[in-house]
């Protein structure tokens, strides 16, 4: 049984670390050119699998990896649409939760393969409805997830975007973390999720959150999705 980190200051430390690798690993998917066109999304999965082992030794993940292109951008994370290859002039997002000796990262980014306007247009959007959201869960001590929903949806409504997702984020923390399913909605920043984030968890310790953000356009169909931590930065 992996041991309970204790200390605030350390488990904060751990889930940021966590998150930096993440960032690093993205960053290389980029630079090595892994979404390309002609590549199928499962074949994109497969290579930032291997390049995460090649990078940190890291096999294990704690959600499914998702890589989603075209209109399989529209869907949740719940939806397992069929296999896509990507095409020229593409949106691509990924989602991955890998772990990092022990501490859960979540963390997604998208990414536009040519010169669409309108993707670029909703690419740039998503760090700032994600700010937002978390400028908002800042200046709210006492916002509960259900509200932080309800203002995430309003804040992509305001940037000219539908909200996609059925959640906007969820707990995160050492693995395994506090399960999240839906017999335990207070687990999720959705309606329904009624008690204050800023509370402690199971083990009497600071519940952290991860923060979701998934702006979908259905008329032209495509979306795109970001995510990181929320309450630690």
């Amino acid at each position: 049984m992996t041991e309970l980190i204790e200390d605030e200051a350390e488990r904060a430390a751990r889930l940021l670390d966590a998150q930096d690798k993440a960032a690093r690993l993205f960053a290389e998917v980029r630079a090595r050119g892994i979404l390309a066109p002609g590549v199928r999304e499962s074949q994109a999965s497969a290579a930032i699998c291997d390049l995460a082992g090649e990078m940190f030794g890291v096999h294990r993940y704690w959600h499914k990896r998702i890589v989603r292109a075209g209109v399989n951008t529209l869907l949740p994370y719940r939806e397992n649409p069929p296999d896509r290859v990507l095409a020229e002039d593409e949106i691509v997002f990924c989602d991955f939760g890998p772990i990092f000796e022990q501490w859960e990262a979540d963390f997604g980014r998208t990414y536009v393969l040519g010169e669409d306007p309108a993707k670029h247009r909703l690419c740039a959007a998503l760090p700032v409805v994600f700010d937002a959201g978390r400028a908002y869960f800042e200046q709210h001590p006492e916002v509960t997830g259900e509200q932080l929903y309800a203002q995430v949806r309003t804040l992509a409504e305001q940037a000219g975007w539908e909200f996609g997702g059925e959640i906007a984020g969820h707990l995160v923390g050492q693995f395994p973390h506090e399960k999240i399913d839906g017999a335990k909605i207070e687990s999720y920043i959705a309606p329904g999720s009624d008690k204050p984030m800023r509370r402690t968890d199971r083990n009497g310790q600071t519940a952290h959150w991860i923060l979701e953000v998934h702006l979908v356009d259905r008329e032209r169909g495509f979306g795109g999705f970001h995510e990181e931590l929320l309450d630690l930065a």
